[in-house]
Formats: structure tokens, sequence, C-alpha cells
């Protein structure tokens, strides 16, 4: 759902017409791919079982309505003409929403924000303003008051972002398994049954099996494999059309829903779980904005993919409003509506076509992951950059693995599409009811429109979207049961990943050592100081850690400039490099203690080591440069008062700071001692402790339920983190010091929290 970096710059107002109908085009291959291979599956599963073809034409007349208007009323109405308005900053989908109403609101989820992150351009890029609304002034105090509608709206967009990963499980099965369903017409039944699934179990496997090659080597043929099958099922429709029934189109009108409902009832209403998936992969247009435009988006579906649709749709209702009795087993599935001679070129480019769609949803998993890692909602993974050259091209080994297991135990379990559309389908409406909620949210508090425009939204794609939603979640035993688990499996995860890691934060900021012992200690910390660079890596953005007092009473020695870093994630979707670090002092200068903040948008790519700590060192040599004057000594306020200097990494700002000290310096370097004399920190002398070597050094802790806690709350924390599972182990790094420059043995200190955390829950 969320190819991200396939394109790295969007097109700005003064962009030409060519740009934008060129990511118009390239947005083909990306977004659509999902939604496109929908006919394949939309009336089989609708017929599947609740309703049955008759000569009256009166079920296929009135699904092709639903089709029709469900088509226009949420993709094409919602979505292109109203959600794509709210994105954030360009970037678009659940946790862009989210993200836009806790900076409007202030409810981030997010423990160590500061006043300095609304600073940010990007904060303030979409105009926020204060609310003239009384209404919206009221609402937006309640959210920001009650802690319980700030965890309902957390919960609300991660049980979305759960369901979009559901979807990238269930959309592969379903996709790849109806387009290889096209062998059916060229086999018996019995001999089909044995073929279907080792098949489409291939080609997963193979799909799952390139991911970490990525997809910058063949994402050149999303597209043109795309505009082949628009072009085809279009055609295909055309000729139906004209050969079997060009009075088709009268069954747009919505008369026949009402004719529709009318005589088949109870089973009308449950067939509307297949007629759902006709908009699986809307979503995809809001995911997918942040890599191409409002326009290039608005272009591409509303006058290339929604009229092909809407002509396959036809095709396929004009053939079988002819073709009541269709001598095979497999009654209204796609390929009964290929003329013969052109059906296995249509089974090959719908398999492509099958694929590409799958490829989009397993990379758009990947991405989702991400974001929720940085915005504290997922274990942290191993992301691997397959592209040096594109922009945001991940791949998560586990993740991977785990979709690809989850997908094959679908695709056997099931073995047909009438399950899996059951599952898809309400995976799909469930994402569009959280899109509509947060949207109503947005209308009020972000565009500050009046309250009867958020009502009238919700109210009329609230209801539809709820109508689609019973109808699927009837269908709990048929196959809809699988979204749930999956769901439920990863916003437990999630949840609980974020309880802990706020926690663990409070824990933190609770025992922080007091800036008076710090200063009590002296310029020499009490300790030799050697010549180095030590990065203490701290989830504080304030005050002292307390590992840091471990470090102190337990070495010997520690490093001439003392760094406690902080990389930590923002609520925007992308942070500029010259307002990347946050800089200061840590008590007087002759501390050599220096605070320095990393801040990351939760689309941001983290750079490598090597180029991370170039950025870190100039920022801070530049900090030293611009003589920014010195925080207070006064003991009561030294702490709170701390001041932090914003330095970019732009070129600008590296002129005239040296990344490495001459052969000359270097060598009066090593003819003196190894101890240094205390005193203020000069540029000069920050490139020579650079030159020394840099120790990156973090904390292991864990954390555990308090006494008195309640048995869930034990069980969770204590045995299903506390323990080692991966998904809840707060800080999974231990911490490794080097000798070479502290003149001591490695070692492993133990974190004080590991015991003292005990009451942090």
């Amino acid at each position: 759902m969320d190819l991200e970096g396939v394109i790295r710059t969007r097109p700005n107002k003064k962009d030409s017409w060519k740009t934008v109908l060129t990511l118009a085009y390239q947005s083909l291959g990306v977004v659509y791919g999902d939604l496109s291979t929908s006919p394949l599956y939309v009336y089989k599963s609708t017929f599947a079982e609740d309703i049955h073809h008759s000569e009256t034409n009166e079920e296929i007349y009135g699904v092709l309505s639903f089709v029709f208007w469900t088509l226009t009323l949420i993709p094409l109405v919602k979505y292109v003409f109203i959600v794509l308005r709210a994105d954030d900053n360009g970037e678009g989908g659940t946790f862009a929403l989210y993200s836009l109403l806790s900076r409007h609101a202030r409810v981030s989820s997010l423990p160590n924000c500061q006043l300095a992150d609304e600073e940010l351009s990007e904060y303030h890029k979409d105009g926020i303003v204060a609310s003239n609304s009384s209404f919206g002034s009221s609402l937006k105090s309640t959210l920001e008051k009650h802690r319980v509608l700030q965890k309902v709206l957390l919960v609300l967009a991660l049980i979305g972002t759960c369901m979009v990963i559901g979807d990238g499980v269930l959309t592969p099965a379903i996709s790849v398994f109806s387009a290889v369903s096209g062998l059916e017409l060229s086999m018996s039944k019995e001999q089909h049954r044995y073929v279907e699934v080792p098949v489409a179990c291939v080609i997963l496997i193979f799909l799952f099996a390139i991911q970490h090659y990525g997809t910058h080597r063949v994402g050149f043929l999303f597209a043109p494999v795309v505009i082949v099958w628009l072009l085809c099922i279009s055609s295909i429709g055309l000729y139906n059309i004209f050969h079997w029934n060009p009075h088709v189109y009268q069954a747009l009108s919505p008369y026949y829903m009402y004719k529709f409902l009318k005589k088949t009832q109870r089973g009308g209403w449950m067939s509307l779980g297949g007629i759902l998936l006709c908009i699986t992969g809307s979503e995809a247009m809001f995911a997918d904005l942040g890599h191409f435009s409002q326009l290039s988006i608005q272009i591409a579906f509303t006058f290339v993919v929604y009229p092909s649709l809407i002509l396959a749709y036809m095709g396929q209702a004009a053939y079988l409003s002819k073709h009541h009795v269709i001598e095979t087993d497999y009654r209204i599935g796609f390929y009964e509506s290929v003329p013969e001679k052109i059906r296995w070129p249509v089974l090959a480019i719908a398999i492509l076509a099958a694929v590409v769609g799958s490829q989009a949803i397993i990379t758009g998993t990947f991405s989702i992951i991400k974001q929720c890692s940085a915005l504290g909602c997922f274990p942290k993974v191993k992301i691997i950059h397959t592209s040096s050259k594109i922009h945001g091209q991940i791949y998560i080994p586990e993740i991977n693995w785990t979709l690809m297991l989850l997908t094959l135990a679908v695709t056997v379990g099931f073995r047909d599409t009438k399950s899996m559309g059951n599952a898809s389908g309400l995976a799909v409406i469930t994402v569009m009811l959280v899109t509509t909620c947060l949207m109503s949210l947005v209308i009020v508090l972000c565009w500050h429109k009046n309250i009867f425009l958020a009502i009238c939204f919700i109210l009329f794609f609230g209801s539809i979207e709820a109508l689609y939603f019973s109808a699927s979640l009837i269908k709990f035993r048929e196959g809809a049961w699988v979204p749930i688990a999956l769901s439920l499996i990863f916003l437990m995860v999630m949840y609980i990943w974020h309880y802990g890691t706020f926690k663990k934060y409070e824990f933190d900021v609770q025992n922080k050592v007091s800036i008076n012992w710090l200063l009590s200690l002296g310029p020499t910390l009490g300790i030799v100081r050697v010549r180095g660079i030590g990065l203490i890596h701290t989830e504080l953005v304030s005050g002292i850690p307390a590992i840091f007092s471990h470090f102190v009473t337990n070495l010997p020695a520690f490093h001439q400039v003392v760094v406690f870093l902080c990389i930590k994630s923002v609520p925007v979707p992308h942070v500029k490099p010259d307002e990347r670090f946050l800089v200061g002092r840590v008590g007087p200068r002759e501390y050599r203690l220096y605070r320095c903040i990393a801040r990351y948008g939760y689309r941001d790519v983290h750079k490598d080591d090597m180029e991370f700590e170039k950025d870190l060192i100039c920022s801070i040599a530049e900090f030293i440069r611009s003589n920014k004057p010195e925080c207070s000594v006064k003991l009561e306020t030294l702490e709170d008062d701390e001041k932090l200097t914003v330095v970019g990494t732009s070129s600008s700002n590296l002129d005239g700071v040296r990344l490495s000290v001459d052969e000359a310096d270097f060598s009066e370097i090593a003819s003196t001692s190894e101890l240094i004399e205390i005193r203020p920190t000069t540029e000069k002398e920050l490139m020579e402790a650079r030159e020394a070597g840099m120790a990156f050094i973090l904390g292991h802790s864990y954390v555990k339920a308090k006494r008195g806690s309640s048995l869930m709350k034990k069980l969770v924390i204590n045995f299903g983190g506390g323990d080692g599972l991966p998904c809840l182990i707060l800080l999974i790094r231990s911490w490794h010091f080097c000798a070479a420059f502290c003149n001591v043995n490695s070692g492993t200190l133990k974190h004080g929290s590991a015991d003292g955390s005990e009451g942090c829950l």
C-alpha cells in the first residue's frame, strides 16, 4: 500500500504538467496495483453462496449498481476529493492523520516531546492556527485534559495500522490465488484442485524471497504492467458490452440497488461483503501520497483507473446477463467473461498484475512498521536499506518471513476466494472506518470547519462503511476472524511496547542524577579524564541519566569530552538537516559535558554510523564556534533552565569546521601525555578528541511490574517481556567501552534500573 521511496521528491505548484503527468504515470504501478486486480474476484466472491444468478438479471444488475456507486462514493468522492487534502506536510496514511491531530491538540504518544519541537518548520507548515470555533477549542482542550481520550485516539490509530498490516497478509494471498484460478477453465475440477494451490504458493514464495533485493531493479516495470492490465480489462469490458448487452448501462441507476435488496433481503445484505472487495486498495491513494502529489493521484484515478474498472465490471455484468447457466463448476469467475482465444495471455498479465499489487502492499507494510517503530509503537527491528541511491526503500527480514508464513497459511488453509475475500474485506473496511473517524476530527481541529460539516462527513461515509462492515463481520466464522486475530496480536504488541516505553521513560526522569551531585565532583568528575569523546545514549532530553553515576563511580577514567546523546522522533514526517540537532552544555564549560538531541521525523531515514558521527561532531563544533553564552551555574535553576541551540548540518554550517587535525598537530598530541588539563573546550580540542577516538555507550535495562500489580500486568511485563522476548525488551543493546581510549579493560556495567525499575510500572 505504501511503496516508500519510489519517488524522492514531489512536485510543487510551479512544476509543469509534464512533471505531474509523469508522476501520474508512475503512480499507476505503485498505488493502483491492488485496486486494479479487484475484478478478478469481486463477482465470484459476491455470488459464492448468499445470492444466486437468475434469469431475471435482478441480482447481477443490483450488484453492478452497488459496485458502481461504491467506487464512485468511496474512492472517488471521499478519497480523491476530500481525504487527499488532509496531508501531513505532503504525507498521507493513518499515522499522518494521527500526527496531524497530535500537533494540533498536543496528544502525542511520544514521551520526550519538547517545546523546541514546535519550532520546526514542518511543524507549522500546514498552517496551524488557533481555532476560532468555540466547539473546536473545547474539543481541543478536552482531548488535552483527559488521558483516556488520548489513549482512545492512539488505539484507534493503532487499530487502523494493524488492519493495514493484516491486509499485507491477505492481499498477496487473494490476488495471486485469484489470478492463478484462471487455470480452472483448462482442466477438470479434480486436477485443478491439486494444481491451483501449489502454483499460487510457489509464486508467493518467490515474491517474498526476492524482497531483500529491493524494488529499484524492477520498479520501472510496475507502471507498464498495470497499464497493460487496465487496458486489457477495459477492452474486454467494452467488447462484452457491445457484443452481449449494450443496455447494461441502465443498471447503473440506484433503483437497481433497491430492487436487489428487496428481492434478496438478508442474502443480499450478506453479499455486500463480496461487493466491498471492489474498493480494495483505495486507501493506498492516501497512504502513498508522500511519494507523488494530490494532482497526480487524482488524475491517474479519475481518468485512467476509475473508467477502466467501471468498464470491466460492466462488461462482466453484460456477459453474465446473457449466460445464466454456465457449464463449468466455476460459474461467476472473471475468466468466464474473457474470450477463449485470449485467455492464456490474459492469465499471464493477471498474474503479473497480482504480483505488482502484492509487492506494493508488502513494501508498504515494511514502511508502516518503520513508522510505528519511530513513533514508539513497535519494537526495534532490523531495517535494511535496499538501495543506496533511492531514498526510503527498506526491507525488514523478520517481518518479511512472518508475512510469508502467514500468507502461505491463509492460502493453504482457505483454498478459495470466498473465505479470503471475507477476511480481506473486513480488513479493508476497518481501515476506512478509522480514516473516516480521524478525518472528522481533522475537519474540526485542523481545518477549523463547522462541526456540522464533520457530522455530515462521518454520518454519510460512516453509514456506508458501517453497512459494509456489518456485512463483513457477520462472516466471522467464514474467514473474517483472520484479520481480527492478526490485528489483536499486533495491537497487543504495539500497545504493550508503547506502554512499557512510556513507563520506562517516566522512571528515567524520576531517577535522573541531580546537577548538584555533578557540580560537587568538580571539572574532573573525580576521575581521570583521557583523550577521546564518549557518547552516552539516553532517552532523556534534559537532566543527567542515572547510568552516568555508575560510570563515574565504577570506572577509573573517562573521556575528555562527554556527550549525552538522545536520538528521538518527532510528530512530523521529515526534519530538515539544518534543524536536526539541538546542542547545549550540561554544567559549566570546563566540565566538557554536552547534550545533543538528534531529531527525526517518522518517515526520515537514519544515516549510517560514519555520516551520523560526522554530522554530530560538526554540530557540536558549530555550537562551540558560535560562542553561545554559557549557561548559568545557579544550582537550583541550572537543570530546568538548560539552554539548547538548534544547529544544522548543512554545508553552509561546515565552513571552517575541520573534521581532522593536521599531521603536525596529531604528532604533537601523540607526544604528550594521555592525561589532559581541564579547561574550556575549544573547537580544535574537539577535533583532537575525535581523532583520539569515539566510544558509543549504551545502557542495557529491563522493566518489571511493581509489587501489587495485577496478574495480567505481571504476565505481560515480567514473563512476556522481562525474560527475553524481543518485542517487549525496552533497550536491547548492551553497552561497550573502548579500552584503547580509556586505559581500562572492556567490560559491562549493570544498569541500576535492573533492580530499581521494579517500581516503575
